[in-house]
């Protein structure tokens, strides 16, 4: 089954931003008036492409594998693993998407540090 044209989207977000290309790229993807939810960096899509590529220059060999992918209507949710940099413990990260006509409204994400002792014997991934 192909992918919608709002999950492309969504994974394409995920692809520039992990490589250092949020500001560049992932950019081109939201709507003007894009905001997000991180708790961490101010509310505009500016400040959060330039955390995601100052994050990509911190760990040049990072890697994000989507493991799953649900899409609702306007909304596209992505589960990933995310490695910073090798041998380092995984994390489980969760992006919600928001669409307005085929571009990126407004995102929230949560990530969780996997540890190397969970007592989960089905993983996290």
């Amino acid at each position: 089954m192909k992918a919608s044209r709002q999950v492309d989207t969504a994974h394409r977000f995920l692809e520039h931003a992990a490589a250092g290309r949020a500001a560049s790229d992932a950019s081109k993807l939201v709507t003007k008036d894009f905001r997000h939810h991180n708790a961490y960096f101010k509310g505009d899509g500016a400040s959060l492409f330039e955390a995601m590529d100052a994050n990509a220059r911190q760990f040049p060999t990072k890697q994000l594998d989507v493991f799953l992918t649900l899409e609702d209507g306007n909304t596209v949710a992505t589960y990933s693993k995310v490695v910073h940099k090798p041998g380092s413990p995984p994390a489980a990260v969760v992006h919600i998407f928001r669409f307005e006509d085929d571009r990126i409204a407004e995102l929230w994400d949560v990530g969780q540090e996997i540890p190397a002792d969970s007592p989960n014997e089905n993983g996290a991934f």
